[in-house]
């Protein structure tokens, strides 16, 4: 299973640095980019929705610090997710420690030693998912339509996009909407599907390949914008799915 990465610094050129770096290591030491947070209150609120397998964690913030933060983040169910500190000051590693940090990087992070930090994280991950107990997959998808209630199988399903407050479900036949959020359901189906942009999802075993293609941006309100972008290809329809940036290597290896 893929990790998911949660980022929390307090300084925004530090937070963007760890995001270019995840993305430069993606195709060697595979992983989700969950989010970022700015301070420990937003990154509490965050962490508990998103249940990231494993946390960068700055220790000098305002407010509760990064070793108060993984205290409290010890103490959820399971045992919290995988903490590695980032920060600039050798000082806080003894304390980082005491608090069952997994490792302890110092700034300007290098590329190699994070992704050996998170391959040590992801290890300990899954070292300690068997003990915790999880919740059988859903099997189906209840969505409801006019005046009933239909169940549409996982297995059917090929793709799932967010749209305003619904998500589009699509299978070979026909499209259903259902009230979701995406962040939800990629935690809960993460085997099964995977990102391909910031607001889709697609199934696994649906991708056939990848193709160049172009997709409309936001322009500047009079004119619209298209830049040409990698889609994937999914089998049995023609709808094709703008990959992103940061998904491209994940993409990549998946279909190779």
């Amino acid at each position: 299973m893929i990790p998911s990465v949660f980022i929390v610094d307090d300084e925004l050129p530090a937070r963007r640095r760890l995001a270019t770096l995840l993305a430069d290591i993606a195709a060697e030491c595979p992983h989700l980019l969950a989010g970022e947070a700015a301070h420990a209150q937003a990154a509490l609120e965050q962490i508990a929705a998103l249940q990231p397998d494993i946390v960068l964690l700055d220790v000098q913030m305002p407010g509760m610090d990064g070793l108060a933060l993984a205290r409290k983040l010890s103490e959820t169910a399971g045992g919290g997710p995988a903490i590695i500190f980032v920060t600039a000051f050798e000082e806080h590693a003894l304390p980082a420690f005491d608090v069952h940090a997994l490792d302890y990087l110092l700034k300007p992070v290098r590329a190699a030693r994070l992704a050996q930090a998170l391959r040590r994280a992801a290890e300990w991950r899954r070292n300690l998912r068997p003990a915790v107990e999880v919740p059988a997959a859903r099997q189906h998808f209840s969505v409801q339509e006019r005046g009933r209630i239909l169940l549409v199988p996982v297995a059917e399903v090929l793709y799932l996009k967010a749209e305003l407050k619904y998500v589009t479900l699509r299978t070979q036949e026909r499209e259903y909407l259902i009230e979701a959020s995406l962040v939800s359901l990629e935690n809960e189906l993460a085997t099964s599907f995977i990102r391909v942009h910031r607001n889709a999802l697609v199934a696994r075993d649906a991708i056939v390949g990848v193709a160049r293609g172009t997709h409309a941006i936001d322009g500047d309100g009079e004119t619209e914008k298209v830049q040409e972008v990698w889609e994937v290809l999914l089998r049995g329809i023609d709808d094709r799915l703008p990959i992103s940036r940061r998904q491209w290597p994940l993409i990549r290896a998946l279909v190779r």
